[in-house]
């Protein structure tokens, strides 16, 4: 190439600024931040200008939305996306667990965006406290004296170890020495709270004969585990919460139960099994219960704690208690949520998670039946497209084993290899479909296909 030549191949090219401010850019942009564009567009072009033998760029556009996509998702991790989880698991970890309803975003939203009573007392004018107004309102629906809020349910049984059995011991049965996700342990747990684990009973009989052998080692307290994400059959005894509050009163030490999961309604009335209540563990005699915000109360993510009074106060007057404080945002949608059950019969529509839990049959077989016929209509001839019955679950640790019935699109293609392209092809619609691979076939449980609209548009990108 001539020396005129190759300088008006340079000057062909378009300034780092020009581009980064071209509106054909400003999505990739929005997508994946203003820097991470810059570093594309440098490397791109220093490609480039060494290339003597590329000509005149005749597509600008085109040439620069490509190269850039395809250096950023070979160079930087994608940032979160929205997707449709139609999984299967209502509640999946790996997809963010329980989703919240716009209208209680939008509450809460105004809370984030503009300066908020948080920590202050509208009434004296004074430094108010944190989480008073959503804590209130939680023992209002559990019948508790007191409660607390922390980031989450292994941080809320941290904290009240660390606070009330430090140096001390802690009686547990071994059937509910769990294991929960990221192979995070309640042993593991008790020793970073400074607690000496006693194990007591079996695997799959504990009675109480076997607390009251351990309470000769002088324990700070009894507790017990909800076994949200395993369950034990066949030869099995456990000592039930009246049980063992009962015995640890009249050992003047505390009873402290994890239910994990901890529903705020009754889920037999979505066909499963009912799942502890902490308003019920409380009445049992409970001194302190511990559950997840983003489970089935369908909330944010948190760890609340309710029970006495006097044991509330101690884990809020913890050090650690600070560290271990919520955002804001999490208060204000906490709060919207735990609303939303003061209106008990309107509670399915405003919480996604039980709304998800209580679609019937007839409506995911409708659901179905549209999933169906767009995607018949986009997928070649060469793909097997059915409506088969299918088995949903709870997800996240609660429910294990109890199925929920469902309704599933499935998909499979001539070859493995055009189902495992398939699968790939719906994580990279605009917004990523992310559904379950069994027996060969892509299942696509509709129970996660809503807004049903939006799910069936966003399919187009298919063809």
């Amino acid at each position: 190439m001539s020396s005129d030549r190759a300088a008006s191949h340079r000057q062909s090219i378009p300034s780092i600024d020009r581009l980064l401010s071209a509106p054909f850019l400003e999505e990739i942009v929005a997508v994946w931040g203003r820097q991470s564009v810059r570093a594309a567009i440098r490397a791109i072009q220093a490609r480039v200008r060494a290339d003597e033998s590329t000509s005149e760029i005749s597509d600008v556009e085109s040439f620069y939305r490509e190269e850039i996509e395809r250096w950023l998702s070979t160079e930087r991790l994608p940032g979160y996306q929205r997707v449709f989880n139609l999984t299967g698991t209502i509640l999946h970890t790996n997809l963010g667990r329980a989703r919240i309803d716009e209208s209680i975003y939008e509450r809460a939203k105004q809370l984030v965006t503009q300066p908020a009573s948080i920590e202050f007392d509208l009434k004296t004018g004074n430094r108010g406290h944190r989480e008073e107004a959503v804590c209130e309102r939680l023992c209002r629906l559990v019948n508790a004296e007191a409660a607390a809020i922390v980031n989450n349910n292994a941080a809320a049984v941290l904290i009240l170890l660390h606070t009330l059995a430090r140096d001390r011991s802690v009686v547990v049965s071994r059937g509910e020495l769990i294991e929960i996700g990221g192979s995070f342990r309640l042993p593991e747990i008790m020793e970073a709270a400074g607690c000496r684990l006693v194990e007591v009973g079996t695997t799959n009989r504990t009675h109480l004969r076997d607390y009251e052998r351990a309470l000769a080692k002088d324990p700070a307290l009894l507790l017990k585990v909800h076994p949200s994400n395993y369950r034990i059959q066949g030869f099995t005894k456990e000592v039930s919460t009246k049980e063992l509050s009962e015995l640890a009163r009249e050992h003047d030490i505390p009873c402290v139960i994890d239910l994990g999961s901890g529903a705020l309604v009754d889920t037999r009335q979505f066909g499963l099994p009912r799942e502890p209540i902490p308003s019920d563990v409380l009445n049992e005699g409970a001194d302190l219960v511990t559950f997840s915000g983003d489970k089935l109360l369908g909330g944010p993510q948190a760890g609340l704690l309710v029970g006495s009074r006097e044991l509330i106060d101690r884990i809020n007057s913890n050090p650690m208690k600070r560290a271990l404080r919520t955002s804001k945002l999490t208060l204000a949608l906490l709060d919207e949520t735990l609303k939303a059950y003061e209106d008990i019969e309107h509670v399915r529509d405003n919480v996604p998670t039980l709304r998800i839990l209580s679609l019937s049959t007839n409506e995911l077989r409708a659901r179905a039946k549209t999933v169906h016929a767009r995607l018949a209509s986009l997928l070649p001839a060469e793909f097997t497209i059915d409506i088969d019955a299918s088995e949903a679950e709870v997800g996240s640790g609660a429910m294990p084993g109890y199925p929920l019935e469902s309704v599933a699109v499935s998909l499979k293609g001539k070859s493995n290899a055009m189902t495992q392209q398939l699968l790939v092809s719906l994580r990279e619609l605009p917004i990523p479909v992310i559904g379950r691979l069994s027996k060969g076939a892509i299942h696509l449980d509709v129970r996660g296909a809503e807004p049903l609209d939006e799910f069936i548009s966003n399919l187009d990108s298919l063809s």
